[in-house]
């Protein structure tokens, strides 16, 4: 390659082994010929950055694909991403029950417990305990500790990204601003005596929107998935990215004030949230006030499974609650897809979302608008921790240090 610079990577220099990676990940990319054209680097600096990545165990060559030459000769080898050379950890937490898993870096599940874990009893003893479910579960999978690169924890409040750690989260007393990540990492060592694991976490309901959107509607640029479970939560993609916020708190939609909650008292210390009139919690505290017994979200999913009537006609209400404040969420963010999942996330809540939200939206607003339910169920939140990781893992700039650390 004579007479033509190299294209710079993401830091400014010729594109890395980093680089290489992503575009081989992405698709954009897979035979040696492409990374040379889409990068500008010539065969030996490319066959160089290659070989740091074979030799990492990331990288593989597949079957022959399409010749590159127009003069003809060999197909070329296609280059993948060997999803199978790692593996990594997830978990979502809810207010009294979790779900984690075992998955491969193409987010397959190999090993799964769904168990009681009530967030209330603290942080030190929830996370210890999710230390020992990760051993149970690296055993079941058949895969050893020394194979997890990270692990990923959803859970149900605001997270400061930079940190791990959750910020006044109105349904996880005593853990405020906790060291989430230093407690998994230890107890991951403790249960499995393997060294530390990079631990991310982030708030459940942007980690399923993050699932959901990649899973389902790869093509959306502006998608947002509203979680109704114990309490209300959305999640927002745009580009491809989850939108935060300045510090997390982007999304806490069940705080947002409504009429119809005045004289409510919201588990954050306020009157009149959202979430005090129209989450599960607050459906399953009207049906117990009622002498039906329940006492959370996952009790009210129960209940209309079942067709309980006033179950029925309680999460309707409480789906044109929050269709009214949806209206406006809409109309600011003009998505293409808006997702409702959670356990009311059933034919009475959306209908009752849908009547609100297409009466009170503009019609410039929804005319393109997709209102659907969760493609990926419970698993959603899973998928999206476990994506989370991988993704950070093996972006550019952490497949250098990486590469480094390990003396390639």
């Amino acid at each position: 390659m004579t007479g033509r610079p190299a294209r710079t990577g993401r830091g400014g220099g010729q594109a890395s082994a980093g680089d290489l990676l992503a575009l081989v990940r992405s698709g954009r990319a897979t035979t040696r010929g492409a990374l040379q054209r889409a990068t500008g680097l010539s065969r030996a600096t490319v066959g160089q950055r290659l070989d740091r990545l074979f030799r990492a165990g990331w990288l593989r060559e597949g079957a022959g694909g399409p010749v590159d030459s127009p003069l003809g000769g060999r197909p070329s080898l296609i280059l993948e991403f060997d999803d199978e050379h790692a593996v990594v950890l997830a978990a979502d937490l809810d207010t009294r029950h979790a779900r984690a898993a075992v998955l491969t870096l193409a987010g397959e599940v190999l090993a799964e417990h769904t168990g009681p874990l009530v967030v209330e009893d603290g942080p030190d003893a929830v996370l210890g305990e999710l230390g020992r479910w990760f051993a149970e579960l690296l055993e079941k999978a058949g895969r050893r500790a020394q194979e997890v690169c990270g692990a990923g924890l959803a859970v149900p409040g605001p997270v400061d990204i930079g940190t791990g750690r959750v910020v006044q989260p109105p349904i996880m007393p005593g853990w405020d601003g906790y060291d989430i990540r230093g407690r998994l990492t230890r107890a991951f060592a403790e249960h499995t005596g393997a060294g530390s694991v990079p631990v991310l976490v982030d708030n459940d309901a942007n980690l399923m929107a993050y699932a959901e959107q990649r899973a389902g509607h790869p093509d959306c640029s502006a998608f947002v998935l509203v979680k109704v479970s114990t309490g209300i939560g959305a999640g927002v993609v745009v580009d491809g990215g989850i939108y935060r916020g300045v510090d997390g708190g982007a999304g806490d939609i069940g705080h947002i004030r409504v009429p119809q909650g005045a004289q409510a008292l919201c588990r954050c210390g306020s009157y009149g949230c959202l979430a005090a009139v129209a989450s599960g919690g607050a459906v399953a505290r009207r049906l117990a006030a009622a002498g039906v017994r329940a006492a959370s979200g996952s009790d009210v999913r129960d209940l209309l499974a079942a067709g309980h009537p006033e179950a029925v006609a309680l999460a309707r209400e409480a789906g044109r609650l929050v269709g009214d404040v949806l209206a406006t969420v809409v109309t600011l963010l003009n998505p293409g897809v808006l997702m409702i999942a959670g356990d009311l996330a059933g034919t009475p809540f959306v209908t009752g979302v849908r009547e609100l939200l297409y009466q009170r939206a503009l019609p410039r607003s929804t005319a393109r608008l997709d209102v659907v339910t969760s493609r990926l169920g419970e698993r959603a939140g899973l998928v999206g921790a476990g994506a989370l990781v991988v993704e950070h893992l093996y972006a550019p700039e952490r497949v250098e240090e990486r590469l480094r650390a390990l003396g390639l």
